[in-house]
């Protein structure tokens, strides 16, 4: 996912390449070589300890997830706020505010940012799912959700999932609120779930979802996507429901309505973390009715909420599903259910306000909940200018929380432009000039912020512990290293670049601090300032290799976040960036080194084998540098006195609004 600084939301996405392969980008706010380059002189600088691995690392208990959790973090309990009783029947209305839609009009297929996710846990559920816990390796191990229980079978291929019962749609206007469809209050089964896999490559959906996952490892999912996507973006409801219908995929069956079976067609690691997400989410036989993505068109929940009214780019209002909790009749009290172990319902009403001006947002949303006038930010985190007097969290209701494998923002290099950066050596030499600690201050500082040298960072999966394959003294950059290998390289008097920058929030900065660092090595850099349009022809999206050689940028600094967290997420941040089709492969770097270890890791049979594959990947995409990594952060997000159990949920860069109950 892509990345604002003061802004959380959704993952870029190109129409032209179907998919992204990689969620929650935050808009923030919230999310993807040649062999003989592994081989090149800059590995060779990395530390001797750069062999080993590691799945945390970090300064502190804040980079380093594993150890994130209310007995070491001494501010996290208080934060939490967990003191008083939960209600009996759920009272109150949770107010959030900030400037930005929902991307899919709540499809749980066609969600793909972090805003989006956040209302989306409180109102549908995937067969699995991530337990709310302040423990953040509790909160990102996957557990059983709208699955009872699952089964693995010995060779890694067949998943069997026995769905769980008591499970019913609500189905309601937007508009109104009023239920719809014949399909309200009736029974998830197994064949929704395969229903909602089936839409996820539906042509109207395009560019929104992300099947990109699917198709890499369930079995016939491929074939049934590339020919439903090819079906014409014009076609009726009936047309697409036809299409569904006719061309079952052949690694889903269901034996039974409360049985899915998904077969594989090789083996995955991270096939739980994949089928953890929305786009794996049911949908109710009504669904078909409509050509998704249409305005008007009813929204469906399984989940505790369901949507009231909801005024695209105005207002959006959540109220209790009164089908969850009953497995018959209606129920608008229970704050808690068997059948749903991971959420709860405390409130009477979540509203959301996401008509305010973009220009001021974040500081006028830290002003409101400061005041107690506003429970929660929406698409906003606390701006760099509030953190100096935050930063020692005094304030129990600031929080800041780990997001392991965000790299944001960070440097590319359009490496299909023909000149200098066309050089490896070239490429190499200019990873010497940022001063990354003047970067992290751009950003709030060393307390929520780290300097970042390779492709992962600490608490992820392929994170090298003590790997830096370009040092500086301090990670402030060197200047004079950097024009010695300019000159071998042969740039003895520098050259020029043009660099493509967004012209809000902490961007311009930024571009200064790059215009800086590189002028201190020789190179000029000229702005080409964006002030929308970032991800679209007019920034630094091109259809094309052939077009990225056309474009007129050479370097950009976008920024990156995982569509998941835990020990098996690096398949959600390399190959978004570094590999063809990638969702954020900006400068069209291609690399068959890269892309041959990428296939190993994504197919291996365990976790640690994954692990050593992307690790070594991590260091043939290091050695050819198509990046600069500046920095990992934590995401800083504040809440209301009044707000209770407040949970973080690093899937959302949100507290969990459906555990929250309000004083």
């Amino acid at each position: 996912m892509s990345v604002e600084p003061s802004k959380r939301g959704g993952k870029v996405r190109r129409a032209w390449v179907g998919r992204l392969p990689g969620r929650l980008w935050l808009l923030v706010g919230l999310a993807a070589i040649g062999a003989a380059a592994c081989g090149s002189s800059s590995s060779s600088s990395s530390s001797s300890s750069s062999s080993s691995s590691s799945s945390s690392g970090g300064s502190s208990a804040a980079f380093n997830p594993t150890n994130f959790n209310t007995s070491t973090v001494s501010w996290l309990a208080a934060n939490q706020n967990a003191t008083g009783t939960p209600p009996s029947t759920p009272t109150g209305t949770l107010t959030m505010a900030g400037d930005t839609d929902v991307a899919g009009m709540l499809i749980p297929q066609a969600e793909y940012d972090t805003i989006g996710y956040t209302v989306l846990l409180a109102m549908d559920r995937t067969v699995v799912g991530y337990p709310p816990s302040a423990n953040f390796s509790t909160a990102t191990s996957v557990v059983a959700d709208a699955a009872s229980s699952y089964t693995v079978s010995s060779d890694g291929l067949t998943y069997t999932f026995k769905i769980r019962s008591g499970m019913r749609w609500a189905v309601t206007d937007p508009t109104t609120g009023s239920p719809v469809t014949s399909d309200n209050g009736t029974t998830v089964t197994s064949q929704d779930f395969v229903r909602g896999l089936q839409e996820e490559c539906s042509p109207a959906i395009a560019g929104y979802g992300n099947p990109s996952y699917y198709t890499a490892t369930i079995k016939g999912y491929s074939d049934f996507c590339n020919s439903f996507e090819s079906q014409s973006a014009t076609d009726t409801a009936a047309q697409l429901a036809a299409f569904m219908s006719a061309n079952p995929i052949s690694g889903l069956s269901t034996p039974d309505s409360s049985t899915l079976v998904v077969t594989l067609a090789t083996p995955a690691s991270d096939f739980l973390n994949i089928m953890a997400m929305f786009f794996a989410a049911a949908a109710p036989p009504s669904s078909v009715d409509y050509v998704p993505l249409t305005a008007g068109n009813p929204i469906w929940s399984d989940g505790p909420y369901e949507v009231q009214s909801y005024a695209s780019g105005t207002k959006l209002v959540l109220v209790p599903n009164p089908y969850w909790g009953a497995t018959s009749g209606t129920n608008t009290t229970a704050t808690s259910w068997s059948n749903d172990p991971t959420r709860h319902r405390y409130v009477a009403e979540i509203s959301i306000d996401e008509s305010l001006s973009s220009a001021a947002s974040a500081d006028e949303v830290q002003e409101e909940i400061e005041a107690g006038t506003l429970d929660l930010e929406w698409d906003t985190t606390v701006p760099s200018s509030s953190l100096p007097t935050l930063a020692n969290h005094s304030n129990s209701e600031f929080g800041s929380f780990p997001s392991p494998g965000t790299t944001n923002p960070y440097l590319v290099f359009n490496v299909q432009k023909s000149g200098p950066l066309e050089n490896v050596k070239v490429r190499q030499a200019l990873e010497y000039a940022i001063d990354k600690v003047a970067m992290n201050k751009i950003y709030g500082g060393a307390a929520t912020n780290e300097p970042l040298d390779q492709v992962f960072s600490p608490g992820s999966e392929g994170y090298i512990a003590g790997y830096d394959p370009y040092p500086t003294a301090n990670d402030e950059g060197n200047a004079a290293t950097c024009k010695s290998k300019l000159k071998a390289a042969g740039y003895p008097n520098g050259f020029s670049l043009s660099d493509a920058y967004r012209t809000s929030g902490n961007h311009p900065a930024v571009f200064e601090e790059v215009q800086k660092d590189f002028k201190a090595c020789g190179v000029t850099v000229t702005g080409i300032p964006i002030s929308k349009g970032y991800y679209t022809s007019s920034g630094i999206l091109d259809a094309s290799a052939t077009q990225a050689a056309k474009a007129q940028w050479d370097i950009s600094e976008p920024g990156w976040v995982p569509d998941w967290f835990g020990p098996a997420n690096a398949r959600s941040i390399l190959p978004d960036l570094f590999k063809p089709g990638g969702g954020a492969d900006w400068g069209f770097f291609d690399n068959s080194a890269v892309d041959s270890l990428t296939t190993q890791a994504e197919t291996a049979t365990t976790l640690s084998q994954a692990t050593s594959y992307w690790q070594q990947a991590n260091k043939a995409v290091m050695a050819q540098a198509p990046f600069i990594p500046f920095q990992t952060q934590l995401t800083n997000v504040m809440r209301a006195a009044s707000v209770h159990n407040a949970i973080f949920c690093p899937f959302t860069a949100q507290y969990e609004i459906d555990q929250i109950w309000l004083s």
